[in-house]
């Protein structure tokens, strides 16, 4: 991982002194364990925490193994495969869950059909329409009191309305910029505990929301952080 501990330490502690009544964002991924970054935050100082960990299906390894199911890049119209890795062989340890709880003011987690031992009543449900054979709709729990269904077919998701897919588990910036102009707040500070392919950072950078995004996994790491270039040297257009 690129990222050390006191690196770490320095990029959090500029996050949160960070003004938010000016115009500059602060916008940073780090490629460390997110285990690492939480530990040095203090109780409820960040606003919300979206996230979308592991859970515990083998997902790149399952779909690697669907014929045309692979990471697709629109701009040059090909296929690739996802790299193995043991990244999603387990879900989070529940030690995970404590700081999650521990650092922030509210939590969204998707998976949450996955992680029966957390107790978050809210519920936010990604509707995909019909889907074939693959699941659809997915499901987050939330400590904020509510229960809203965000409309959005596997195809706008993945193709349509999709710069590439370039994680097996993907989620669409539009889901995470509804999920922004639905739960937060002008000002919010945002973290991602478990980045990806770097939806939010990409929702968060277009809805100007401070943030601090985390990827242990150097390659998904490298592939998100160009792919949050691409959109900065563009500007909004989406």
């Amino acid at each position: 991982m690129l990222n050390t501990i006191e690196t770490i330490t320095s990029i959090v502690n500029k996050y949160q002194r960070h003004d938010r009544s000016t115009d500059t964002r602060y916008d940073v991924v780090l490629n460390c364990d997110c285990m690492d970054m939480m530990k040095s935050l203090p109780e409820r100082s960040i606003d919300i925490i979206i996230a979308d960990p592991p859970y515990g299906i083998k997902a790149d390894e399952n779909h690697n193994n669907l014929s045309g199911k692979k990471g697709f890049n629109k701009q040059s119209g090909t296929y690739k495969k996802y790299h193995n890795t043991n990244w999603d062989e387990n879900i989070p340890h529940k030690s995970y869950f404590t700081e999650l709880q521990r650092i922030s003011q509210n939590q969204i987690i998707w998976g949450g059909n996955y992680f029966h031992k957390i107790e978050l009543e809210g519920v936010i449900i990604w509707n995909k329409g019909n889907s074939g054979k693959f699941k659809e709709g997915e499901l987050a729990k939330t400590n904020i009191n509510t229960f809203k269904i965000f409309k959005y077919s596997r195809a706008d998701a993945y193709i349509n309305d999709c710069d590439m897919k370039i994680h097996p588990t993907q989620k669409p910036i539009a889901l995470y910029r509804w999920l922004l102009q639905n739960y937060a707040k002008p000002g919010d500070k945002i973290i991602d505990t478990h980045s990806g392919s770097g939806s939010l950072a990409c929702a968060c950078h277009l809805e100007k929301f401070d943030f601090l995004a985390i990827e242990k996994d150097a390659d998904y790491y490298k592939a998100s952080v160009e792919r949050l270039d691409t959109l900065r040297s563009q500007g909004v257009l989406f």
